[in-house]
């Protein structure tokens, strides 16, 4: 077919995601030319302005990045500059932190479920037209993002950029009696996040799957949100038998993870052992989803998901909303077994003394896969920081089920260029990319002459 047969999908920004992008669709007859992801959001170097900094300021700093996930970039910046320092948090302090986390995942994951993806499910173009349609099930989403919005602030000083967080704990803790109010609504948002369940689980969803490799932390016996080893599970290929996970230290996270430059994005894109991957909800559920509670799983098998205790896996990524919510009602119903063991510490943090060395600290952000690493001089000064957000590393993934849900469509019959365009939205923001995240950083050669 000659070149003049192709045509761009008429795409303008991306709506209902975080931060600002458009999508760069050609195709040819039925056939897709390419599918890109082109991030135009200006960069904002993080990693370059760490460099010269106290070691205590990272984890203020780099929770800037985002307004959604603040925590997320707190607690992993934590962990790599405690794991530099030689220092491990443990207890309480560590109970708290994972407290201050699940408030995170249930206000970014019900912000993404009910006012940016239920929308394209329901017919509606935002969560207003929704509410009109729908108020009962925007109220409920409301009062689950206030829980989580409640946690945040109560551990961390605001619900938006929390300032209470510090190296080896934070600057307060709590009494039993300040988290008792949060008990009292963590109780009513867990009828809500089952509800969402049930709400989510009656959508029509599209037939889609994923062949990417899943990437997420695994800490054997709990579902891994703030600590745990770097696990693949291999997407499934031609053998018989699927590939066995497997994993990798934190500290060789780099030789397995590379970032790169394409021409068409300020954000960098990544790739593991060379491969397209992808992190999330929908990893995090194929890896840690076998020591989710018993009552969550069988909710995930009511829901059409199958038991990931029996090694079910979903691929399919417009049912990604539907793991977010059982997220979501496991990080309810994990708060509220914090707040019910909690005794507080004796001090509010660790010391945490400066010393040469390189740390590195992974966390669960709700989008997938967060990790730093930072280098440290004899004084605690920041020699090099390197931030690897989620959505960097997700969006060739993206890309390829643009592809391939326009293509399954194509070959279906006759769609307009609007609808197809609808529907790449749709797919995009199966993913909940975090625009601002992953625009974070270009590689810059700079000439000096005399």
């Amino acid at each position: 077919m000659s070149a003049e047969a192709e045509r761009e999908l008429p795409l303008g920004a991306l709506t209902r995601v975080e931060g600002q992008g458009t999508l760069r669709l050609r195709l040819r007859g039925d056939q897709i030319v390419h599918s890109r992801l082109a991030i135009f959001e200006p960069p904002r170097f993080f990693e370059a302005f760490l460099r010269g900094r106290s070691y205590t300021e990272p984890p203020d700093i780099t929770s800037r990045v985002c307004g959604i996930c603040p925590v997320a970039y707190q607690m992993s910046a934590c962990r790599a500059l405690e794991d530099a320092c030689g220092v491990t948090v443990g207890g309480q302090l560590a109970a708290l932190r994972r407290l201050l986390y699940c408030g995170e995942w249930i206000e970014s994951q019900t912000l993404h479920i009910y006012l940016l993806h239920a929308p394209d499910f329901l017919g509606c173009s935002d969560v207003v037209e929704l509410a009109r349609i729908s108020t009962a099930d925007v109220e409920r989403g409301l009062r689950l993002k206030q829980a989580g919005n409640a946690i945040v602030e109560q551990l961390g000083g605001r619900s938006i950029h929390p300032i209470n967080v510090r190296l080896g704990g934070f600057h307060r803790v709590p009494t039993r009696t300040e988290l008792r109010p949060l008990e009292e609504r963590l109780r009513r948002a867990r009828d809500d996040a089952e509800a969402t369940v049930r709400w989510v689980a009656g959508f029509d969803f599209p037939d889609a799957a994923s062949d990417h490799d899943f990437f997420a932390l695994a800490e054997p016996g709990t579902y891994a949100i703030d600590s745990g080893t770097p696990t693949v599970l291999p997407a499934p290929g031609p053998a018989a038998e699927p590939e066995p996970p497997r994993t990798f230290p934190l500290s060789a996270f780099g030789a397995h993870v590379v970032e790169h430059q394409v021409p068409y994005s300020t954000a960098l894109q990544a790739r593991l052992d060379g491969r397209r991957h992808l992190a999330g909800s929908l990893a995090r559920f194929a890896v840690s989803g076998r020591w989710l509670p018993p009552e969550i799983r069988e909710l995930a098998r009511e829901a059409g998901l199958g038991d990931p205790g029996e090694g079910a896996v979903c691929r399919n990524p417009f049912r990604s909303i539907v793991v977010r919510a059982l997220e979501v009602l496991y990080a309810v119903r994990e708060a509220l077994r914090i707040i019910d063991g909690y005794q507080p510490p004796p001090v509010a943090h660790v010391d945490v003394p400066a010393r040469a060395g390189t740390g590195h600290g992974a966390t669960e952000a709700p989008r997938g896969l967060l990790y730093h690493r930072y280098t440290l001089d004899n004084a605690g000064t920041v020699t090099d920081a390197v931030l690897v957000p989620p959505t960097s590393q997700n969006q060739g993934a993206i890309e390829e089920d643009v592809r391939r849900v326009l293509e399954r469509r194509l070959a279906t019959g006759h769609s307009s260029d609007e609808e197809l365009a609808a529907l790449s939205e749709r797919a995009v923001r199966n993913h909940d990319p975090c625009i601002s995240c992953s625009a974070h950083f270009l590689h810059l050669s700079v000439t000096r002459e005399e």
